[in-house]
């Protein structure tokens, strides 16, 4: 699926919000009637949904434990200790979907890795992730989440640029909130289904530590661990500290809004294959 594709996909989704709010459905609708009912019993269901859960900004790096509809896209500027320096457009970011109460689906746009001054460029695996919210309570309830992930990647990858193997990754998601401070973390391991040893499994650990001022301002610093076993980084420790903020949401038509954000990964550990890597985010959520 290309992000042309997926791009007309979400603005066909906004275009049918206003319809959906303002339009009514009687026994003799049109077909297009229909359809703006469908579509209003799917945002409400979204709305309601979301309206159980702390009302918190996405972080940077830790994919959050909250159930999003959102279209996102992500930059990364890697440098590695060899002077390679590799962009990563897309970092498996994509459409996220609330396709039913309690359940998140996140299609990722396979990135495109560009390596420079190396030549062997091309695209990352296809990867998918679906939510499961285990318990809940927005600002008035609790402002907690507990949530379980399954995510996969698929072999897609050009030139080296993904797993030899589909990978598994199930992961625990939590998040508490106290007044305008919120801790969000994600604790997982990835499994590949074949050559484990030359693929490796990692355990990964994220916690991001957000504040927010004047609304819309949402100042950050995430700690990224990841353990790995087996492969060729088997037996390390990468730790990294990400200073960030994210804007948004703002609102910018209907049910459509915008949230931009950006972050500096710094290694803290002496083992570190990439150091000083620049992040940028921009998301529609709907």
């Amino acid at each position: 699926m290309t992000i042309r594709r997926l791009a007309s996909i979400v603005l066909f989704l906004f275009a049918c919000a206003p319809a959906a709010r303002t339009q009514a459905t009687p026994d003799s609708a049109l077909p297009a009637d229909a359809d703006a009912g469908l579509f209003h019993d799917w945002f409400s269901m979204v709305s309601a949904t979301q309206a159980e859960q702390p009302h918190w900004i996405t972080p940077l790096a830790t994919t959050t434990p909250r159930l999003e509809q959102e279209f996102r896209y992500d930059i990364q500027f890697q440098p590695h200790n060899s002077g390679l320096v590799t962009g990563n457009y897309g970092v498996n970011k994509g459409l996220e979907i609330i396709p039913a109460r309690n359940f998140e689906i996140i299609v990722a746009v396979p990135p495109y890795v560009r390596n420079n001054p190396d030549s062997r460029d091309g695209f990352g695996d296809w990867q998918f992730l679906v939510k499961y919210r285990l318990a809940a309570g927005n600002e008035e309830h609790g402002n907690y989440i507990l949530t379980a992930f399954f995510q996969m990647s698929l072999p897609t990858g050009q030139h080296e640029q993904g797993a030899l193997n589909p990978v598994i990754t199930p992961t625990i998601a939590y998040g508490k909130g106290f007044r305008n401070f919120d801790i969000q973390g994600t604790l997982g391991i990835s499994l590949p289904t074949g050559n484990t040893m030359a693929i490796g499994r990692n355990l990964t650990w994220n916690d991001a530590f957000q504040y927010r001022f004047f609304k819309k301002i949402w100042p950050e610093l995430e700690v990224n661990f990841t353990h790995y076993y087996y492969g060729s980084h088997g037996g390390n420790t990468l730790v990294y500290l990400t200073p960030g903020v994210v804007l948004g949401k703002f609102h910018i038509w209907g049910r459509l809004g915008f949230t931009i954000g950006g972050g500096y990964e710094i290694a803290a550990t002496s083992f570190h294959p990439t150091n000083h890597v620049g992040i940028f985010s921009v998301r529609f959520p709907f």
